[in-house]
């Protein structure tokens, strides 16, 4: 799959149309985005389905990037009724996420 470029309106729309969403900040050169990435797809789809993932490609997207406050990648943004809840940086502990969207899912139900 290609990558294409993500506008600020296109993020705009893909958050307000999802209750739930993670941005998931990457480049194609990033090799420990590239081991990430899967994995963290495959962690939403099995515990947080509710949970829509979008991809932003930095390099594409410095714009968006930009006023998004995206200085590392991957950084993963993650978003509640419209709002930021929080992010995560470069390095992603699964089991502590797990914990912080297990309180904030549990609340979609």
């Amino acid at each position: 799959m290609r990558s294409k470029q993500t506008t600020p309106e296109e993020l705009h729309l893909f958050i307000s149309s999802n209750i739930a969403a993670a941005v998931y900040f990457s480049t194609p050169d990033c090799n420990v985005c590239k081991v990430l990435k899967p994995k963290f797809i495959e962690f939403l789809q099995t515990e947080f389905p509710r949970i829509k993932f979008l991809y932003v490609d930095v390099s594409l997207s410095k714009e968006l990037s930009a006023q998004q406050n995206i200085f590392a990648v991957p950084t993963i943004l993650f978003f509640f009724d419209g709002k930021e809840f929080f992010r995560k940086s470069r390095i992603v502990n699964f089991e502590e996420l797990r914990e912080e969207l297990d309180r904030i899912y549990k609340l979609l139900s």
